[in-house]
């Protein structure tokens, strides 16, 4: 959605200050939800009896899978190219109680309670619908614990009228355990993984089967949590948005040993005493131990956001570069051992089924190298909810489905920012939608999180580099060694959702600019080296490329008049 909104601050250069910035909406285009163009609460019975919808396969993922095609035909006598079809789950969403809008024009009975997971126009795969009434579309649908529907619509998206539903469609197993998603813990030897199943902690215990290669495997319980409607700060999120999250599981695999591969399979044990296991049988290896020398490979970046590679919710070119980005780490995974994404995640705004499409869409990531959040305005601001901006850009959501669908290291989850240590690196996450000025909570917290670095592990080789305020304070641009008296700010905020344009000022101070989808990759070849790489998400080739080198001294390691009595690693 921005470009201009991400800060990955490198500060003493194996310190990582990672803070989602915000900015205020006079400054880039508010990108809307898709489905938020659905005027949903509208919507009228027009049924035809000529008009049909089918859908088939009418179940999914016999054969293990969690995301299965869905061929959709229908017909309809009087075609229009505004006619639309919707993605409904549940099934039956023309429920008999809904919420309550204050708008009386909106008080007409029966109406749609909640709004559809996904839709396209009915002309999408025929452009000669508005001729034949007929058309066959395929949607992707990944399980999310309830069965589904499909509704046509015509009258477009603001006068919705149901002209005919279809079958009801399910999977196997709609509770199954999915989409895990790993996060690195509170210590450097602990591994976190989180899934999302149908199961509450009266039907099963929830639990990951996990070891090395040939040993025996061992079983680590997990904790469970969800939220409810009423956790929601306001509209969407708690009206035509609202869908059930499910159930959130978080297992803590403890005393790993440094550099190894361990194997993993997500499941629960059912009060009957059997077991339901996920079909895929997932890995990830171990973070090295503080301070080895060894190749660490960082991924960052912001505003990645969801797309449908269907070709479902296309309105506005809505996160245009999602897939590309998504694609790119899945295709690079073996050479990448954590990533961060640094806010504005999903793009949800109040649509709560999107959490699901996001997980799934991160899965070949996240289930292999721990996948590290941070909080951005789309996740958390809502008006009156103490978000430090008073805007609505999460759409009721406050924060809630991020902090419960993603485990992050923070002493509070409420409060979303934590530090992390992988290997050589201390990485200090902020929140820029909490308070962050000076003397705030937060701030302290980033003051301790710098000061408490252990050096003999995470040595501080680097003061990255050169931020010009008005004026570099180094001409290089693509090497740099020795003493820098200035720090290097790096914008990631390209990932995947509609970008902003550049400002007409001439910021001289900028090395390098581009409006493109990208991300960045930061590689620590040892305590001296560091290089850092800007690619783009169109092709994985890297476009804009700088290293640090420089030897460290530890002036308190030496002896009296045994050594300078300064160190450049200030």
């Amino acid at each position: 959605m921005k470009f201009l909104n991400r800060i990955a601050i490198f500060s003493l250069a194996f310190y990582v200050v990672l803070a989602s910035a915000h900015l205020v909406k006079d400054d880039y285009p508010i990108t809307e939800q898709p489905l938020s163009k659905i005027a949903i609460h509208r919507s009228v019975l027009a049924l035809h009896d000529e008009a049909f919808i089918k859908a088939y396969p009418t179940v999914l993922g016999l054969k293990g899978k969690d995301v299965e095609w869905v061929t959709v035909e229908l017909k309809h006598p009087k075609p229009s190219n505004d006619d639309w079809i919707g993605v409904f789950s549940p099934a039956n969403f023309n429920a008999s109680t809904c919420y309550v809008e204050s708008d009386d024009s909106k008080q007409q009975v029966p109406y749609i309670c909640s709004a559809p997971i996904k839709y396209t126009f009915a002309n999408y795969s025929n452009p000669g619908y508005a001729k034949t009434g007929k058309s066959r579309i395929k949607f992707q649908i990944i399980n999310q614990r309830a069965d589904f529907s499909f509704a046509l619509f015509s009258g477009g998206l603001s006068n919705p009228k149901l002209v005919a539903y279809s079958n009801f469609i399910s999977f196997a197993n709609p509770k199954a355990p999915l989409y895990p998603r790993l996060a690195l813990g509170k210590s450097w030897n602990e591994m976190t993984v989180t899934w999302t199943s149908g199961y509450n902690i009266n039907e099963a215990t929830p639990l990951v089967s996990w070891g090395v290669q040939g040993e025996r495997a061992m079983l680590t319980p997990a904790g469970t949590l969800t939220f409810h409607q009423n956790s929601m700060c306001g509209s969407p999120a708690s009206t035509v948005g609202w869908r059930d999250p499910g159930f959130m599981h978080t297992s803590f695999l403890k005393d790993l040993w440094p550099n190894t591969k361990y194997f993993y399979k997500i499941g629960h044990k059912l009060t009957n005493g059997t077991y339901i296991w996920s079909k895929k049988k997932f890995s990830f290896t171990s973070p090295p131990y503080p301070g080895q020398e060894s190749l660490q490979r960082v991924v960052i970046f912001g505003d990645l956001g969801k797309a449908e590679r269907d070709g479902s919710n296309k309105y506005n070119n809505y996160q245009p570069g999602s897939l590309n980005t998504t694609d790119q780490l899945i295709n690079d995974i073996n050479n990448i051992d954590v990533v961060f994404h640094i806010g504005d995640i999903v793009y949800s705004k109040g649509y709560i089924s999107q959490w699901d499409q996001f997980t799934s869409q991160v899965e070949p990531i996240a289930s292999a190298v721990p996948y590290m959040i941070a909080s951005g305005n789309h996740e958390r601001d809502v008006p009156g909810s103490g978000s430090f901006y008073d805007g609505n850009d999460s759409g009721g959501e406050c924060g809630v489905p991020a902090e419960t669908t993603f485990y992050v290291p923070a002493e509070n989850r409420a409060k979303f920012w934590y530090s992390a240590d992988y290997g050589m690196f201390r990485f200090c996450v902020a929140d820029t939608e909490h308070d962050w000025r000076e003397g705030s909570e937060q701030y302290k917290f980033i003051e301790k999180c710098l000061a408490s670095v252990d050096r003999k592990t995470n040595r501080g080789l680097y003061l990255l580099l050169t931020v010009c305020l008005e004026q570099c304070v180094n001409s290089e641009k693509s090497h740099y060694s020795g003493t820098v008296n200035g720090t290097i700010h790096v914008v990631v905020g390209g990932a995947g959702a509609q970008l902003s344009e550049f400002s007409d000022i001439n910021t001289t101070w900028s090395l390098y600019k581009d409006q493109d989808f990208g991300f960045v990759k930061m590689t620590a070849f040892n305590q001296s080296s560091l290089m850092f790489e800007y690619k783009k998400s169109r092709d994985g080739k890297v476009y804009d490329s700088f290293t640090i080198s420089r030897d460290y001294k530890d002036v308190l390691a030496c002896v009296h008049d045994g050594c300078e009595p300064t160190t450049l690693a200030s």
